[in-house]
């Protein structure tokens, strides 16, 4: 696995952006839709949902192509790049849904 530069493109960047950009549209829904039942709220977030969207993205990229790297060794170039991309998209992801908590939270 060769050295990459920051933010250049490698499987695991593509993989962490797309489970960025998709976990991010419902991140900060999640709690709100655990807690009251009803999954019809995942779509009453639309704000929250578009800045989860625009911030995910890119922060998955980033985090998906360096976490990929730091597996390279021990992995197969394959089996890093999907792992560190998996981690690197759920990331952000986790951080929308701490704090879709915190804005439900009385």
């Amino acid at each position: 696995m060769r050295k990459l530069d920051f933010g250049e493109t490698n499987l695991g960047a593509v993989i962490g952006a797309v489970f960025g950009a998709v976990g991010g549209l419902v991140a900060v829904a999640i709690p709100l839709t655990i807690i009251r039942e009803d999954l019809r709220l995942l779509a009453s977030a639309r704000p929250y949902a578009l800045v989860g969207f625009l911030v995910s993205a890119p922060v998955g990229w980033l985090l998906g192509g360096q976490i990929s790297q730091r597996f390279g060794g021990r992995l197969g170039e394959r089996s890093a790049d999907i792992l560190g991309g998996i981690l690197g998209g759920l990331l952000p992801v986790g951080g929308f849904i701490l704090w879709g908590w915190y804005l439900i939270q009385p």
